[in-house]
């Protein structure tokens, strides 16, 4: 694949400073983190061995491999009739099927069950096999994500490719504070808007335009800002719907940003994912020509 490689200036609201070139420390810990960020994706619980997503219906939703089943699991992972979801009211519980077996936190699941839902930031997994399914709350649904270690998505991965790093691309710029946390609406790929507490936003000036992105807390207790943005790579050299980057909290008004650490949401490696989407605010003006490359125009 051909791409441009243009000549990088950054110019840093502030008059802040950028790594010094020939700093082999700092590639070497970038490439040390894409490493990490590969074995993550890879792992048993990873992104890639997502494997379906089912929405519940109120009252029984049964589940097993059964294709007449209302939630179909891959042939020869479970029983035909597996067992059973049951939605009354906002609470999900599951029971399992005489001679089919599972767990939940480590222990066999024996009756009927609850399910805490990912919302409560402590969901419960029910575990068959190489299977596992947990509850999912998206604007107000509820639904089952189904994770499988023998995906055939996993079992295929080529591997991650990326732009090489550029220590130009890691920006340390000014941090806007709000008074309080503003909500900032922020789009899914279930054509969802959500709202997002954001404590500010980070200013700088890369490649000679000014830009802002309104970072996000995923949670109260949340210790790095999340910043949902797209660039002028975006649906060409990278996944067209945007990638992720994660900085630390800020310090004496700044914040930095790396974008040689940007990387791919989910959604780019299964279409059972929920991805939150880039804001319009947080489309970027400039060519961002670092971090990770789309994944499906490189296999």
């Amino acid at each position: 694949m051909k791409r441009r490689t243009a000549l990088v200036t950054v110019a840093l609201v502030g008059g802040l400073g950028v790594p010094s070139d020939g700093d082999e420390a700092y590639r070497s810990e970038v490439r040390a983190w894409r490493t990490e960020r590969e074995a993550r994706l890879k792992a048993d619980g990873g992104w890639l061995t997502l494997a379906g997503l089912f929405w519940l219906n109120e009252g029984p939703n049964r589940f097993g491999t059964d294709p007449a089943g209302d939630i179909v699991l891959p042939q020869g992972s479970a029983p035909a009739k597996a067992g059973v979801f049951e939605l009354r009211a906002g609470l999900v519980t599951v029971a399992l099927q005489p001679g089919a077996n599972g767990r939940v936190a480590g222990k066999p699941l024996s009756g009927p069950i609850a399910m805490r839902p990912d919302a409560s930031g402590s969901p419960d997994v029910l575990e068959m096999g190489t299977l596992s399914m947990s509850v999912i709350e998206r604007g107000g649904r509820l639904g089952i994500r189904l994770k499988d270690r023998n995906s055939p998505v996993r079992k295929g991965f080529a591997g991650l490719r990326w732009f090489d790093v550029r220590e130009d691309y890691k920006v340390e710029a000014r941090w806007v504070s709000h008074p309080q946390p503003k909500p900032v609406k922020v789009p899914n790929v279930l054509g969802q808007t959500e709202s997002m507490p954001s404590p500010g936003y980070a200013e700088f000036t890369l490649n000679g335009k000014p830009v802002r992105l309104d970072g996000v807390l995923e949670d109260p207790h949340a210790e790095q800002l999340f910043f949902i943005l797209r660039d002028q790579t975006s649906g060409k050299e990278t996944y067209g719907a945007g990638r992720f980057l994660y900085a630390d909290l800020p310090k004496a008004g700044k914040v930095v940003l790396d974008f040689n650490k940007a990387y791919n949401p989910p959604c780019a490696f299964t279409a059972y994912a929920t991805c939150p989407l880039p804001p319009p605010q947080n489309w970027m003006p400039v060519r961002v020509e670092a971090g990770e490359l789309d994944y499906g125009k490189g296999h």
